[in-house]
């Protein structure tokens, strides 16, 4: 089940214009929606209404939180097998495999190259495969 907005939605389009999978539609100063078919549920439109406006896909209603209190990824450089499965799921690309530190390395990570950009969704951890990523 996706997020869903509710009548309390003011149409300010803070959160169409921010969602990484432009799953929210809506014109200004009108309710917006939320497509269920591409919302994967990442939070981030819950994160920036400050009209309370955001329904989660348990049907909490989502609190606004300051930028700089979202979560971000670690990686546990013990438990990460370079799968790239978190790379190839972050819908904003902030993570990478990390570069051999020689011919032959095989010792690669995943990293958080830019966590400027990342929202906090917590994709990353959720498809880990071996559970290396965790939200702090």
């Amino acid at each position: 089940m996706s997020y869903r907005i509710t009548d309390k939605c003011r149409g300010c389009t803070l959160c169409a214009k921010n969602c990484p999978m432009k799953a929210i539609t809506g014109t200004v100063k009108e309710r917006h929606v939320i497509d269920p078919d591409r919302c994967v549920s990442c939070g981030l439109c819950g994160r920036l209404c400050a009209f309370g406006a955001i329904v989660d896909d348990r049907g909490m209603a989502a609190a606004k939180v300051p930028k700089d209190q979202w979560k971000k990824p670690r990686i546990d450089p013990a438990l990460c097998a370079a799968c790239s499965v978190c790379v190839e799921n972050c819908p904003r690309e902030c993570l990478a495999i990390s570069d051999p530190k020689y011919h032959g390395d095989i010792t690669m990570i995943a990293l958080l190259r830019a966590p400027e950009d990342c929202i906090g969704c917590g994709i990353c951890a959720a498809r880990c495969p071996v559970e290396a990523i965790s939200l702090v």
